[in-house]
């Protein structure tokens, strides 16, 4: 089994809020990979005493470590268990219903001998190719499929849409937030490799253009991780020269993470 993992802030002089492991169990029986991509707090902090990073190691270890400790529970309660367990670190400190409180997008992968298990939330991407090339894009488009006119405002997004029936959902402090996740499970003969890519890795495809899911992932394999993250930021420096600027960050927190089965 080959993996390759890479993960680069948008910022060097801020920490990376993403997250990102690969999870081997002792008995040498199928894996897994965890990828994170915290959401960026405003400027009161959220309620929370706490970074973001601290949240999505936290988070992020809660479910690399169920994963492959508990290979027979479906990864949606997984994710609710780790969420509980995140949560019950800082309930007494902190105040967990803020709609900003550390949340992040969810990427999951768990393999076995006989199948291959996934779960998205929110904008994180999840490709898999199969034995003949062919390559699926698995991905929570709820957030995509918004209209901009809703999203003109932290303010507006967090009260009509963020967590909320219509809108998107992250992974915060509500554990049962698990449920609406994309899962699934696949023969495991019908997997060859997998790419998680958080969505600041993801531009390459969904901002600039430059290739769709299959080429993004022939990149990854015979390229490697940094050369895609490499590549958006070059496109990222050159959109920043246009006028009038695009909307958005300039730069944000890459991670990828590829394994060949």
């Amino acid at each position: 089994m080959r993996t390759e993992l890479v993960s680069e802030p948008g910022d060097p002089g801020r920490p990376n809020e993403d997250f990102a492991s690969v999870g081997l169990p002792a008995s040498g029986q199928g894996g897994s990979l965890v990828v994170l991509d915290g959401v960026t707090p405003p400027g009161d902090g959220g309620g929370c005493l706490h970074s973001v990073p601290w949240y999505t190691a936290r988070l992020g270890g809660a479910l690399t470590e169920l994963t492959v400790s508990l290979p027979d529970v479906p990864l949606a309660e997984l994710l609710s268990r780790a969420l509980t367990r995140t949560a019950g670190s800082h309930s007494a400190t902190c105040d967990l219903s803020h709609p900003r409180t550390p949340q992040a997008t969810v990427a999951l992968a768990r393999w076995s001998p006989a199948s291959v298990e996934y779960l998205v939330l929110s904008d994180s991407a999840l490709l898999v190719e199969s034995p003949g090339g062919a390559v699926t894009a698995l991905v929570d488009d709820r957030l995509s499929l918004l209209p901009r006119a809703a999203l003109t405002s932290e303010s507006l997004v967090d009260a009509t849409l963020r967590n909320r029936e219509g809108g998107f959902f992250t992974a915060a402090a509500d554990p049962s937030v698990a449920s609406r996740a994309v899962t699934g499970s696949l023969p495991r003969g019908e997997v060859r490799a997998l790419a998680a890519l958080t969505d600041g890795a993801a531009r390459w495809v969904e901002r600039f253009h430059r290739g769709g899911w299959a080429d993004c992932l022939t990149l990854v394999r015979k390229e490697g991780p940094q050369a895609l993250v490499d590549r958006v930021r070059t496109l990222e420096r050159a959109d920043a020269d246009r006028v009038p600027p695009r909307r958005g960050k300039i730069h944000d927190d890459a991670t990828v993470v590829y394994v060949e089965l």
